[in-house]
């Protein structure tokens, strides 16, 4: 639970949320935590996972330091190190997944959710999460498109509870008819989005018009009704049921209108118009000249105005084939609310990594110790001082399993050392441990498997961290010179000067 500045509370077990909150003064920490936002864009998971291993590939480099061996050696050992890695998950550890297989893929997603708190409600999330990533996806001619951040929109709304959340086929905006004798409910309508002002357009800079006479008030006044007039028979001329436009609209556009049987909802946000454009298949028009047959959208199946709580929420539902979705999200308050959006978006990502890139590797471990037990085989072919850096990284790589197996309570070595024992018999790859009882248990029936990309990526970013951490020479505070020189050897060595001193095991 973590208390911002402003006395804001989140309360989230995202790695990267709670990094994203808490100051940190040392600058080498600075640089971890930006891998971990790095880590949260590119793959929206293993968060945690990356920030465990980098700190433990660099705790494992201290040791050689200390024997007076060259950053440098050890870099060289890292670099082979992360290719062995990499070319062994792809080639003996990875297994091709089948993407149209629902429940192959909604095991995927559950992996990725067994930590966080929307476990409870694991099947429905793993669907929403599903559905709302298959309706984005867009494979034209080869190229793969999964934009979830533009398309997938969450709504939340207090009250009621989880169960209610659902992934709606269109789009759901905060929004209600401007006029009372609007209709609120229109099946198949014809949908035209504008970007334009319907009201009468004023000068461009500051003009002034001097009035003489009574009919000069009343001219003025016909040639501003003319000109919504004519603008409102634009919009008329194509019969659309519904007009939906980001500007406002004036009192006597809304009278036209309201005659011609057209409900309008004004001033919606650019991101929500985009959304229905591509749900409904319109296209915005920026101009009511411009306004063509091809603009309207034909594709949803109904517009209703549903009052939940004390507001009124326009839904465009029933969509033929949506490529943007809304889903809406139900639960006891906003802090609760905010943290299932969180889950939700990680077991997207996870979605859309393996819709991406299929193919998978065991979790719960297991692909970390399997790569471990690859590299300490590998180490045994190497000669020369490089090996023992070599070695060091199938040891930091020991930590995710250890992590799991401490935070169910069990006992780290004995289990670890079965764990090791089980994959140096070399029969299989998948045995992991199971977060909630610390078991070690063959994966593959249980269940968990995780998105290779994440994987890639943790690995990547993390020893390229540790290799980038151990390049520093010394860090050196540029707030205020100093008298008298600060020792300048070790890998990363604090200055004589006032940088602020930062959490332990940096």
């Amino acid at each position: 639970m973590l208390m911002d500045p402003m006395g804001g509370i989140v309360m989230t077990n995202d790695g990267n949320a709670i990094l994203r909150e808490i100051n940190v003064q040392h600058p080498a920490a600075k640089s971890m935590i930006e891998v971990a936002r790095t880590q949260d864009e590119e793959t929206g998971d293993g968060t945690k996972s990356v920030i465990i291993l980098a700190g433990e590939v660099l705790s494992v480099a201290e040791h050689f330091l200390e024997q007076q061996m060259h950053p440098t050696v050890i870099i060289a050992a890292y670099r082979q190190a992360l290719e062995d890695m990499l070319e062994v998950l792809r080639t003996k550890i990875s297994t091709p997944v089948d993407t149209s297989d629902r429940a192959q893929m909604l095991n995927i997603v559950k992996s990725c959710l067994g930590t966080k708190f929307i476990s409870k409600w694991m099947d429905l999330a793993c669907q929403i999460a599903l559905d709302a990533t298959k309706t984005v996806f867009i494979d034209e001619d080869g190229r793969k498109e999964i934009d979830i951040k533009r398309y997938a929109k969450v709504e939340k709304i207090p009250g009621g509870t989880i169960e209610e959340s659902e992934v709606l086929r269109g789009v759901m905006i905060n929004k209600d008819i401007v006029h009372p004798k609007m209709r609120r409910r229109i099946e198949n309508p014809r949908i035209m989005l504008l970007d334009c002002n319907l009201e009468y357009k004023k000068g461009e800079s500051q003009t002034n018009i001097e009035i003489t006479k009574e009919e000069d008030f009343t001219m003025i006044l016909k040639m501003e009704e003319e000109f919504i007039q004519k603008m409102c028979d634009e919009v008329i001329a194509l019969k659309p049921d519904l007009v939906i436009t980001e500007k406002g609209v004036s009192d006597l556009a809304q009278h036209f209108l309201v005659k011609a049987g057209i409900s309008v909802i004004r001033r919606v946000r650019k991101t929500d118009n985009n959304r229905i454009a591509r749900a409904v298949g319109a296209t915005i028009a920026n101009r009511t000249d411009e306004l063509k047959e091809e603009d309207i959208g034909t594709g949803c199946g109904l517009f209703e105005i549903r009052k939940i709580g004390d507001d009124y929420f326009t839904f465009l539902v029933e969509c033929k084939d949506p490529k943007a979705c809304t889903i809406l999200l139900r639960g006891a308050s906003k802090d609760i609310l905010a943290e299932v959006e969180r889950n939700l978006q990680d077991a997207m990502n996870v979605a859309r990594n393996v819709m991406i890139d299929p193919c998978l590797v065991p979790g719960g471990g297991a692909a970390e110790m399997a790569l471990a037990q690859a590299l300490n085989e590998k180490a045994k072919s190497i000669t020369g001082v490089h090996q023992w850096p070599y070695r060091a990284i199938s040891r930091a790589l020991e930590v995710i399993p250890r992590t799991l197996i401490q935070n169910c309570g069990a006992n780290p070595i004995r289990t670890l050392t079965a764990l090791r024992a089980k994959h140096a018999q070399g029969e299989k790859t998948t045995w992991g441990i199971d977060g909630n009882t610390g078991n070690i248990v063959d994966m593959e029936e249980f269940g968990v498997w995780e998105p290779m990309t994440v994987k890639l990526q943790v690995y990547k970013t993390a020893v390229e961290t540790a290799i980038l951490l151990l390049r520093i020479d010394d860090i050196v505070s540029g707030t205020k010179k100093q008298m008298g020189g600060g020792d300048s050897g070790g890998a990363a060595s604090q200055p004589s000067g006032p940088a602020p001193p930062g959490p332990e095991g940096e």
